[in-house]
């Protein structure tokens, strides 16, 4: 193999490893701006979508739609950036997220208004899970999500002629330290789940569980207890490039 094949070879590899650390480098500072103008110039309902109900949309309409969007594409190519380091400071410092030392997200997680998330340390998302923060969530430390783990804090309101969000009442989800939180999960608006909390693979979680209970199912109900002496904590330690 000649010289000019093999530097080829190790251009395209490059660009196939690294395009989406390219993309979020050269945009950061744009979404930067973008989640600025969009916290103190853009305001609304969390749910409101712009398109939904008018058929003409006003200027202001617009400019948000296109700043949630591009925010939307950028944090879905952020999250498959092959660096945790990388990706821990740009949602740290672009974003507004509040993630503690220790914290991890794993690769192809899906972002909803990040500034509105907190993550205490040593937590863990696990990859293809989705944080939906428009009203808000709070993770506590040493919790673990297994992967595909979706918290919604915004739904529909089936009940309204426009099938509007900002009809209902929806509050913060929040989880407290060392709970456990398994595959395909889906924890809906407005639950607290308590310290060393269990939620079994594929539960659907509609309200509050209190500490230390064990819940499966659809709707999610308890089905044990869970040892109060956790001792654990976790350091950081990812696998890398994911």
């Amino acid at each position: 193999m000649n010289t000019i094949a093999l530097l080829m070879i190790i251009f395209v590899a490059f660009v196939v490893l690294f395009k989406n650390v390219s993309f979020v480098l050269v945009f950061s500072p744009i979404i930067k701006l973008l989640f600025y103008v969009k916290r103190n110039y853009l305001k609304g309902n969390p749910g409101d979508d712009p398109g939904m109900n008018r058929k003409g949309l006003s200027v202001k309409d617009r400019i948000k739609g296109l700043c949630s969007g591009f925010a939307a594409y950028y944090l879905y190519r952020l999250s498959y950036t092959p660096s945790h380091r990388l990706r821990n400071f740009i949602y740290r410092h672009v974003c507004g997220m509040n993630l503690c030392k220790d914290a991890v997200i794993y690769y192809g997680t899906e972002v909803r208004e990040p500034s509105r998330i907190t993550i205490g340390r040593g937590s863990i998302i696990g990859d293809h899970s989705i944080l939906d923060a428009r009203n808000g969530i709070v993770i506590g430390e040493n919790v673990v999500f297994a992967s595909d783990v979706k918290i919604w804090t915004e739904q529909h309101d089936h009940r309204d002629p426009f099938f509007r969000c900002s009809t209902q009442n929806h509050r913060s989800v929040v989880i407290d330290d060392r709970a456990w939180i398994g595959s395909h999960t889906v924890i809906l608006h407005s639950v607290h789940i308590g310290e060393g909390a269990v939620v079994a693979a594929g539960a659907v979680v509609t309200h509050d569980v209190p500490p230390f209970t064990i819940v499966a199912g659809v709707p999610a109900k308890k089905i044990g207890e869970r040892n109060r002496d956790l001792k654990y904590s976790f350091t950081g330690e990812h696998r890398h490039f994911i």
